[in-house]
């Protein structure tokens, strides 16, 4: 039987370390059985402010950030090129909780994205390189062909990083973590960045 994950209740049961938190949660929705934990949706939205939202895969977290693997041609792409701020969410229903990101975004390094994309499944590679993301196509036989002329064209070597793929990092401000609670009286944690760079712990009312 999975142990139940820890059960914090007051501020003072939570680490002063919201990544640490998040590790902590992050783990225990993966001991419960959370069929794909990494999950989350990404917001962005538009310089005029329009929203859009949509779901991608967490592929690293530090004290840095979120990361995660995009076109950057693609819709998300270019709205968070022309507004560099964007949230995440996870939920978690195998253990009741879920958490909330948000802050600014900027790209990963070539070295990262070329060190992530070296060790993805070749098809996925090729897969980077066929799909213009977020553009209008004529069909299902427009990606088979670019997949059949690409697995060609890359036959005798290593597929190489795309230009204009890579990965993004949500450097975080403002993380929230919600744990349900009967009657609708939820706990939610929220930890606020300050200027000298400390993170400060309130509760909110659910």
């Amino acid at each position: 039987m999975t142990d139940a994950p820890r059960d914090p209740r007051q501020i003072s049961d939570l680490n002063p370390d919201p990544i640490a938190e998040f590790t902590d949660w992050f783990e225990a929705a993966k001991a419960a059985g959370a069929s794909r934990p990494d999950a989350m949706v990404l917001a962005t939205a538009t310089e005029a402010g329009v929203p859009s939202a949509r779901m991608v895969f967490l592929r690293g977290f530090d004290a840095r950030g979120w990361v995660f693997y995009t076109n950057y041609e693609s819709r998300k792409g270019q709205e968070m090129k022309a507004n560099p701020a964007a949230a995440l969410m996870f939920y978690w229903d195998a253990i009741s909780r879920s958490v909330r990101v948000e802050g600014q975004v900027e790209k990963t390094t070539t070295e990262e994205s070329e060190r992530y994309f070296g060790g993805r499944p070749r098809d996925s590679q090729l897969g980077a390189w066929a799909s213009q993301q977020s553009r209008v196509i004529a069909g299902r036989e427009v990606l088979d062909e670019r997949m059949a002329q690409l697995s060609h064209d890359f036959c005798d070597r290593d597929v190489t990083l795309p230009p204009f793929w890579g990965g993004y990092r949500v450097v975080p401000e403002r993380i929230e973590f919600w744990i349900s609670r009967p009657s609708r009286l939820h706990d939610r944690f929220c930890y606020r960045k300050q200027a000298d760079g400390t993170w400060k712990i309130v509760r909110l009312s659910p």
